[in-house]
């Protein structure tokens, strides 16, 4: 079995606040143990590494919380490890999560010079109204200002993450944003709908969303707008200029493997056997530092058996609007296509995929209906 490429993710856990719709593992800190947490990565890192044979990586995402609060010289030193070791591939993709505050704006070009070079920003919204109905604590001011700030340090390759269907937002509202957003010109926008995730203050206090009809209308405009603007819809949520897809979330979508350091970082491992192993860290900051310093901060592993298998193939690859070849499935998996059956005719029997041997790709009606279109191939007794 073909052994996947290998990227690399890190969790930071910090925010200065946790906003209300988040149900990341995140935590609102005052002060933060910047040394600690980076010893305990540096840690985690190698007991990982001492787990599988040495590949190196094609991309790394340090994500959050927001990374950007901690120092360039702490990522300098965590990107310096990984690049010794297991080495990065020559034009590995490099991104941070990064929000528009002053702090961490004026940081940006250390973050160049430590060698992150893609920036994913999160704006959210440029509407200052809706912004303070988000919780956010920045303004649309700052979001521009953040741009700039990020272009003038040298990062030509920008994400921006942006929201629709907020509260009391109209369909009109959401066209403003998106064409405030096009305006900074980013290379990458991630672009979704808000959704009241369980344990969140806005899923315990509801605010008022649109509507079912207005929520279509802003997806069905908004993707109108990105296409004329030049920018490729390829997975349910991320819309990119030629050349700048998210690489490394390309990994996850194709069932590629990554190792997850950090707080509640989770990996997935194919053994040289062809088994596949899922690992995650301790969720807690405090409990993963004392283990991860004690030399395995392991949490929890699942072996995937071949219905498991199956499944998370699917729910990824199909987010894809352009989904999978085929033969990736066997490639990634070391399962013959034949595991895909019975789902696989159901779903073309309702035309919510395509029928083509030769490639697994959602139909214009699976997309729209994708969570019905994966949930035929949940193992069965589950």
């Amino acid at each position: 079995m073909p052994t996947p490429p290998l990227a690399l993710y890190v969790h930071i856990p910090w925010c200065v606040r946790k906003c209300p719709y988040c149900d990341f593992n995140s935590q609102a800190a005052r002060e933060i143990p910047e040394e600690n947490y980076l010893q305990a990565l540096l840690a985690d890192l190698e007991a990982d590494l001492q787990r599988l044979p040495h590949r190196a990586l094609t991309s790394v995402f340090i994500g959050g919380g927001t990374p950007s609060l901690f120092s360039p010289q702490s990522i300098g030193r965590l990107l310096e490890r990984v690049a010794r070791g297991p080495g990065l591939a020559h034009d590995a993709e490099i991104t941070l999560e990064a929000n528009p505050g002053t702090l961490e704006r004026a940081r940006f070009r250390g973050f160049r010079d430590a060698g992150v070079n893609r920036l994913s920003i999160g704006a959210q919204s440029l509407d200052d109204t809706l912004l303070r109905r988000l919780g956010r604590i920045h303004d649309a001011r700052a979001v521009v200002d953040a741009v700039a700030a990020a272009r003038s340090a040298g990062f030509a390759n920008l994400n921006l993450d942006l929201m629709c269907a907020l509260p009391g937002q109209t369909p009109a509202q959401a066209r403003a944003d998106l064409d405030a957003a096009l305006a900074l010109e980013p290379k990458h926008l991630s672009w979704y709908e808000l959704t009241l995730e369980a344990g969140t203050a806005f899923a315990r206090h509801p605010p008022a969303l649109p509507d079912e009809d207005a929520r279509a209308a802003m997806q069905e405009a908004g993707r109108e707008r990105l296409q004329r603007a030049g920018f490729e819809h390829y997975e349910v949520s991320a819309h990119a200029r030629p050349g700048h897809h998210c690489r490394h979330n390309l990994n996850y979508w194709r069932f590629g493997d990554y190792l997850g350091i950090g707080a509640g970082a989770h990996g997935k491992h194919t053994l040289p056997e062809g088994r596949i192993l899922r690992r995650w860290k301790q969720a807690d900051a405090t409990a993963f530092m004392a283990a991860a310093m004690a030399g395995d901060a392991v949490d929890g592993t699942e072996a995937l058996d071949p219905p498991a298998a199956t499944f998370d193939f699917m729910l990824n690859a199909l987010r894809l609007t352009q989904g999978v070849p085929a033969t990736l499935f066997t490639r990634h998996t070391g399962l013959p296509l034949s595991h895909l059956e019975p789902a696989r005719g159901t779903a073309v029997a309702r035309g919510l995929l395509q029928d083509r041997p030769d490639r697994l790709q959602a139909t214009a009606l699976g997309q729209r209906y994708l969570d019905d279109l994966v949930a035929l191939f949940i193992p069965q007794g589950n």
